[in-house]
């Protein structure tokens, strides 16, 4: 299976307006066919649903492992390499979660584009 490669993709709002701080002319703005922007209204809805998704699971996370650790302090006498288990977990558990959950929620953003991008 060949990997197609990204492309960076920045709204014409975004590159007008650093375009206006440089040479201090507005531009016209542009404006996308009627079909156009409603495919992209699609798209932004279906992956805002998702990035919800996402934004819960990592609130879950961050305020579920100091309530877990909470639950059971026995976690504090269990040792690993002389390192209480519970220190373990806030040093070194939610890295590889967020590293996890990102690129979940990067492939669903992705998929959203394929399916629903195309006319």
């Amino acid at each position: 299976m060949t990997r197609q490669r990204r492309a960076t993709v920045t709204s014409p709002q975004t590159r007008l307006a650093m375009a206006r701080r440089r040479t201090g002319v507005r531009a016209e703005l542009p404006h996308l066919a009627p079909a156009d922007l409603e495919r992209a209204r699609r798209i932004h809805r279906a992956q805002l649903r998702r990035a919800v998704v996402a934004v819960a699971l990592l609130a879950l996370l961050i305020i579920g492992l100091p309530v877990v650790l909470a639950a059971f302090p026995g976690l504090d006498e269990v040792r690993v390499a002389g390192v209480p288990v519970s220190w373990l977990a806030v040093a070194v558990l939610p890295y590889p979660a967020l590293v996890l959950l990102a690129g979940w929620q990067l492939r669903r953003a992705e998929r959203v584009e394929r399916h629903r991008g195309l006319p």
